[in-house]
């Protein structure tokens, strides 16, 4: 007979892969070891992109997991494994924290330092260590080559940030985002002092992802036909599988391991011809590369990062975010999937979507607005012999 904890990690296994409709039947949960000591884990949040990663996880390697939002998302189903508690952090509504012990509290949705202050005023020795996930977007300037963790941090320019809000944020996201994070990061470290680690990843991707920044990608692959492909081809991008975030949040809870960590990937350079390769060897089908330089797209209007998301060219603003230094992350324990598995199973979850969902996505150009750049490349006489790529 099985071991009652056999039964609970399978149960746990099998609750992520129902939280990840088209997956259950395509993906067959691999074997996790049980962690060698047990721990309490709140995690602010939890019913997000990355929050139900970290959750199964966490049960699989045989951790008490509580969860704390608003309770206004669809829960996944944990069995009845995971203790759920309800408040809003934006009125500043804690009460179902108060007076309660954790080891670790790994906090996801946070970008206002209030939000900081406020869990720090409720858990500050009462929780043995606190995780934030950050972005790389506290960077002050995001061009250089290289980025570390100890690079410059964007400033924030306002009168007080504890006196941000989510519409204050909203009203003007691409200004504060950034310099709130740094704000938030440094409050973490006001209420927590040295029990703190600070996660800043890049462009999270995989399975449930709902901003299609990098669902675009393989989907446009795989429809085929001539596809524009920005640059010379060798612009580095870069990117995280949710799923590998949230496991490795697991892995800094257990070890509690401090410090500040760049998490984007691959562990290799990954250049834009690569990755469009590495796209179509998974959806496969006829498909013809052309590149366009960036000079041309800009004079065409194309918005990087939106049009094409998560590419940028070599002299944007935000060009380092493909080029990140991740090796303290790495060392630290983080690792990746493999391109064609996340590229896979991306792709039976997105095709699991309701109707509208599939046809209508949130980023990326459409394919009449490619169409009308690559007709204006060619016409221009550049189309032919400017490092074309066939597959």
């Amino acid at each position: 007979m099985p071991s009652r904890r056999a039964v609970l990690k399978s149960a746990a296994l099998a609750a992520a892969a129902s939280a990840l409709p088209g997956l259950s039947s395509a993906v067959t949960p691999a074997p996790v070891a049980a962690a060698g000591k047990p721990l309490r884990i709140l995690i602010l949040g939890g019913t997000g992109f990355t929050g139900p990663f970290q959750v199964a996880h966490a049960l699989a390697r045989g951790h008490q997991v509580t969860v704390f939002n608003r309770g206004r998302r669809p829960v996944p189903e944990w069995g009845g494994q995971v203790e759920q508690l309800q408040g809003d952090r934006d009125t500043g509504d804690l009460r179902a924290l108060q007076g309660r012990e954790w080891d670790v509290c790994i906090d996801n949705p946070t970008t206002l330092p209030a939000w900081v202050r406020d869990a720090g005023q409720v858990l500050r020795g009462r929780v043995g260590h606190y995780i934030f996930i950050s972005s790389i977007s506290v960077y002050a300037d995001g061009r250089p080559v290289g980025i570390t963790e100890d690079a410059p941090l964007a400033r924030y320019a306002g009168a007080d940030p504890l006196a941000e809000t989510p519409a204050s944020l909203a009203a003007d996201m691409a200004a504060l985002f950034g310099p709130l994070k740094a704000a938030s990061e440094a409050e973490a470290r006001r209420q927590f002092g040295d029990h703190v680690t600070i996660v800043r990843p890049g462009f999270i991707v995989g399975p449930r992802d709902e901003t299609d920044r990098f669902t675009w990608w393989p989907l446009r692959v795989s429809a085929g036909g001539e596809m524009l492909v920005p640059g010379d081809g060798h612009e580095p991008v870069q990117f995280v599988d949710g799923r590998d975030l949230g496991e490795w949040s697991v892995h800094l809870a257990e070890t509690r391991t401090p410090g500040v960590f760049n998490a984007t990937g691959p562990d290799y350079r990954l250049g834009t011809d690569a990755f469009v390769h590495g796209l179509h060897a998974v959806t496969g089908g006829p498909i013809r590369f052309t590149h366009v330089p960036a000079a041309f797209l800009a004079g065409q209007g194309v918005a990087f990062g939106a049009d094409l998301p998560i590419w940028f060219p070599a002299d944007h603003r935000f060009a380092g975010f493909g080029q990140v230094d991740n090796r303290r992350a790495i060392a630290a324990g983080l690792r990746f999937r493999p391109l064609a598995t996340t590229v896979g199973d991306l792709l039976a979850w997105h095709r699991a979507r309701p109707d509208e969902r599939r046809r209508t996505l949130r980023a990326g150009m459409s394919r009449e607005r490619e169409t009308a750049l690559l007709r204006a490349w060619h016409a221009a006489g550049k189309g032919a012999g400017e490092g074309d790529g066939h597959a």
